[in-house]
C-alpha cells in the first residue's frame, strides 16, 4: 500500500505528472491519481453505488469491515462499521457492529440526509431485522422497527423490504437470520414493500407481491415473487422497485425482471420496463431513469426513461455496451459507471458525458477467477458530494477487498472538460 505523502499513485494519468514512485502493475491500471484508503488482512467494502458514502463536508468516508472473505456468513456472524478520515491519514474508526448484512449491498450504510452526523444503516434483533440511526461522533442511537433499504431525501422516511425473502431468491443480496413467512406462498399479498416513518418508528405496506403479480406477465414466469433495488428519486416524489420472478416454481436460477415506479404511499404505480431483463439503475432526476435494460428494437442498452411516460433514449450508444452501475455526477454532467470482468478478468472503470459523448476511462482492475458470484467483488463507484472523487471496492491488490480513492476533479471541473 502507498501511504504517508506519497499515498497517491498515478499509472497513465490524463494531463497529470507521473509520480516517480509509480511503476507499472499488472493487476491494474489507473489513469487518475488512486490511493487505498484502507488496509488488510481485514476485508473493507462498502457495498452498493445508490447511497451516499462520503459526508457532507468530504472528510469522512463510511465502510464495513469484516475478517473473512468468500463463503456465506452465518446468521450471528457481525460486521464492523467504521468511519475513515481523510484528513487524518485515513484513520478508521469503529462505531458500531451489525449482524444484518450481505456481500453486495452490506447493511445499507450511508449518511443520513439533512444531518452531518448521523448514518442509518440495518441491524438484526433476534429474527427481526431493523434499522438503526446513529450518530457517528456521539454514539446516540434510535432504533426503528424495520429494516431499510432505501432513504428519502429529506431523511424522514424510507422504504423497506423482507430481507429474509430476498436471502432465500437470491444469495449476496438478503439477510441471514430473518424470518420468510410467506416463504411458501409464491406472491403473498400481505407482503411486499412497506414504508418506515423515522420519527415515529410506523411502518405501512404500500406495495404486495401479490397485488404486483396480478398486472399480466406475456412470458408467464411460474415460480417465486419478490422485490428488489428500491430507490427513492431526487425530490421524494416517486421510488423504484424492480418485480422478479423465477421462472420454474422450484429449482432454476433464471428469473424475469420489471421495473415499477411508485408514489410514497404506493399509488399511482407506473410500469417503466416490462421486457424481462432490467439490471442497475439511476435516477438523474424526479423524472428519468438511466437503467441497463432490454428493449425489443434495439436489444440491450443504457436507456434513459422518462417517469409516467412512453419517452425512452438510448444512452451511450456504441460507447456504453456493457452493464455497470452507473451513478450520475452531483451536477448531473458525467455518467460514472464500471462493467463486470472482461476474458482478462478485468473490471473497466469510466466517465462518460452524454452532451458531447466525451468517454474518459479512468481505469480497469483486476479481480481472480476465484471470486465470482455471491462473493465477487464489484467496483460499484461513488461519488463524492462535490464531484472531485470516487471510492470504489477492489480485490487488485490481493486476497481481500479495500477500497480506493481516486481524484477525478481535473476531468469533472477542469477548465477544459
Amino acid at each position: 500500500m502507498i501511504v504517508g505523502v506519497c499515498r497517491y499513485l498515478c499509472i497513465a494519468i490524463l494531463g497529470v505528472a507521473v509520480s516517480a514512485f509509480a511503476q507499472p502493475d499488472p493487476t491494474f491500471t489507473a489513469h487518475v491519481p488512486i490511493r487505498a484508503i484502507t488496509e488488510g488482512p481485514k476485508a473493507h467494502w462498502f457495498g452498493y453505488y445508490d447511497k451516499h458514502q462520503f459526508d457532507p463536508t468530504n472528510r469522512y468516508v463510511l465502510g464495513m469491515e469484516t475478517d473473512f472473505e468468500g463463503r456465506t456468513p452465518e446468521a450471528d456472524e457481525t460486521i464492523r462499521l467504521g468511519l475513515i478520515d481523510l484528513e487524518n491519514d485515513d484513520e478508521w474508526k469503529t462505531f458500531a457492529e451489525t449482524k444484518a448484512w450481505s456481500w453486495q449491498q452490506g447493511c445499507m450504510l450511508q449518511w443520513l440526509p439533512g444531518t452531518d452526523s448521523k448514518v442509518i444503516y440495518n441491524n438484526r434483533i433476534g429474527d427481526q431485522h431493523i434499522s438503526v440511526i446513529q450518530d457517528v461522533f456521539t454514539g446516540e442511537k434510535k432504533e426503528l422497527p424495520r429494516a431499510i433499504y432505501s432513504v428519502s431525501p429529506d431523511g424522514k422516511w424510507g422504504v423497506g423490504l423482507n430481507f429474509a425473502r430476498v436471502d432465500n431468491t437470491r444469495a449476496g443480496y438478503g439477510y441471514k437470520g430473518g424470518v420468510d413467512k410467506y416463504a411458501d406462498d409464491l406472491a403473498p399479498m400481505e407482503e411486499g414493500i412497506y414504508r418506515l416513518d423515522f420519527e415515529s418508528g410506523d411502518f405501512t405496506e404500500i406495495v404486495t407481491l401479490g397485488q404486483i403479480a396480478k398486472m399480466p406477465i406475456e412470458s408467464n414466469p411460474l415460480g417465486k415473487h419478490w422485490f428488489n433495488h428500491l430507490l427513492v428519486n431526487p425530490d421524494g416524489s416517486r421510488f423504484i422497485f424492480l418485480h422478479r420472478v423465477k421462472w420454474e416454481p422450484v429449482g432454476g436460477r433464471g428469473w424475469f425482471t420489471r421495473m415499477f415506479t411508485a408514489n410514497p404511499d404506493g399509488s399511482d404505480i407506473n410500469i417503466v420496463a416490462d421486457t424481462n431483463m432490467v439490471s442497475h439503475f439511476i435516477w438523474r432526476d424526479p423524472k428519468h431513469i438511466l437503467a441497463w435494460a432490454h428493449e425489443p428494437e434495439l436489444k440491450n442498452r443504457f436507456w434513459l426513461y422518462t417517469d409516467q411516460s412512453e419517452e425512452k433514449e438510448v444512452i451511450g450508444e456504441g460507447i456504453l455496451d456493457r452493464d455497470g452501475h452507473c451513478t450520475y455526477s452531483p451536477d448531473a454532467e458525467w455518467v460514472l459507471t464500471d462493467e463486470y470482468p472482461n476474458k482478462d478478468r478485468m473490471q473497466a472503470l469510466m466517465l462518460y458525458r452524454p452532451s458531447d459523448k466525451k468517454l474518459v476511462p479512468l481505469g480497469e482492475f483486476y479481480l481472480t477467477r476465484d471470486v465470482s458470484g455471491e462473493f465477487r467483488c464489484d467496483l460499484h463507484p461513488r461519488w463524492s458530494r462535490d464531484g472531485r472523487y470516487v471510492c470504489i471496492d477492489s480485490m487488485h491488490m490481493g486476497d481481500t477487498r479495500q477500497m480506493y480513492l481516486l481524484d477525478v476533479g481535473d476531468i469533472v471541473h477542469g477548465d477544459d472538460n
